[in-house]
């Protein structure tokens, strides 16, 4: 196992250096300033292409969290580049939160305010803040921290609303993607608004922002994680009442590691505990979407028997660190056997060799998706850096 764990860091540590030496060769926008918004997977770049706010977050988390783990002052180039061009353009310095979507000049084009493009963007600026102690950081994530409260927080019912104008106005159409139901509350945005909050409280341990972490937490175990299965519910309305039966395989395993970060965040033995427990059943859930070779189907929907046998880059990268956190909890050697065995295929059919960073998927064919990006809105280097960066912590703890 020891020698298994040192060749697992060194491959990812490579990896790394990789994922992030693309992103500063090809990512950086010298015609138009900041980060530009696509290229393909032939490295076409689209200088005319839309900036998106969680792209952006995205970028400035991954290069804060390269340098918090390896002060390389390349890193923090790109994140002191990235801090700038958000707080330039993506702030709303009138209303308050972040843009959703710039032109590829920097002027909004889209100006609703989509909480989780903000949580995306506290989380960052907080990564960023530990990197270099800027308190402008700071201070800029708290003040969003605080608009979101303000906001988006659903003091009756608890959790968070999903979307709203510029002005923060109620929204017709709240959806983050097409792909989305159109509902007041989701999963997803409720998973990055913890992992959000809980990367800001280490960095200012604010007694009323340790409370809305444990709250959400409890919001997890109590109304997003079905009980019987362990797979979380993906949409809800403003009551809670489940909108959706569809299972996302990804989003189960990186809740089952996150919601553990967050316990263990906030220091409370009785809730860590009882998500050591919750985590693990999920893992157990997630293991329902293991193909044979280690890699993780996109998703399942029960009520049509439709699995979606597609292989995307992200639900790899949260595989990886979801399951090594399972075997670190239950000291169930499967788990690791399988947070290995999904790496060994992302190395065969996810990683691009030829022209840098990951392939968004494969299909049940093992042939690359196509027409998708290699950067865009949506296609990041956060997943995939941070599972280097996360495992690398992890398996350091092994001498």
């Amino acid at each position: 196992m020891r020698s298994d764990l040192i060749k697992y860091k060194e491959e990812l540590s490579l990896e790394l250096e990789n994922i992030l030496s693309y992103w500063k060769n090809f990512t950086v926008d010298e015609v138009n300033g900041g980060f530009v918004g696509k290229i393909d997977n032939n490295n076409n770049i689209d200088y005319s292409a839309p900036k998106g706010s969680v792209l952006n977050a995205r970028i400035l988390w991954s290069f804060s969290a390269a340098y918090n783990l390896n002060a390389d002052r390349g890193y923090l180039e790109m994140a002191d580049r990235a801090f700038q061009y958000i707080n330039d353009y993506f702030i709303d310095k009138e209303f308050g939160g972040v843009y959703w979507l710039l032109d590829a000049k920097g002027t909004p084009v889209d100006t609703k305010k989509q909480v989780y493009a903000i949580a995306f963007t506290i989380y960052a600026f907080s990564e960023y803040f530990s990197a270099t102690k800027n308190p402008f950081a700071k201070e800029k994530a708290i003040e969003l921290y605080n608009g979101l409260i303000k906001h988006s927080y659903d003091i009756e019912r608890g959790g968070y609303l999903e979307a709203f104008n510029r002005e923060w106005n109620s929204l017709d159409d709240l959806r983050l993607s097409e792909k989305d139901a159109n509902e007041k509350k989701t999963m997803n945005t409720h998973l990055h608004v913890l992992e959000a909050f809980t990367t800001l409280y280490r960095i200012w341990p604010n007694e009323n922002l340790r409370s809305k972490i444990i709250e959400l937490v409890h919001c997890f175990t109590t109304q997003i994680i079905n009980k019987e299965t362990g797979s979380l519910i993906l949409f809800f309305d403003e009551n809670w009442e489940a909108k959706s039966d569809i299972v996302s395989y990804g989003h189960d395993i990186e809740a089952a590691w996150l919601l553990l970060e967050a316990a263990e965040a906030v220091h409370d033995e009785a809730l860590t505990g009882m998500v050591k427990t919750v985590s693990v059943k999920m893992a157990e859930a997630a293991k329902n979407g293991l193909d044979a070779d280690g890699g993780l189907w996109y998703e399942y929907e029960p009520s049509r028997n439709h699995l979606v046998r597609e292989k995307h880059w992200w639900v790899q990268a949260e595989a990886m660190v979801g399951f090594f956190n399972a075997w670190q909890l239950s000291t169930d050697e499967s788990f690791l056997e399988i947070s290995l065995k999904n790496w060994e295929s992302v190395k065969r059919k996810i990683i691009n060799y030829q022209k840098g960073e990951w392939f968004w998927g494969v299909n049940e064919q093992d042939e690359v998706m196509q027409g998708e990006d290699k950067v865009g809105v949506w296609k990041c280097p956060y997943h995939n850096s941070r599972a280097c960066v996360e495992l690398i912590k992890r398996i350091d703890l092994y001498p």
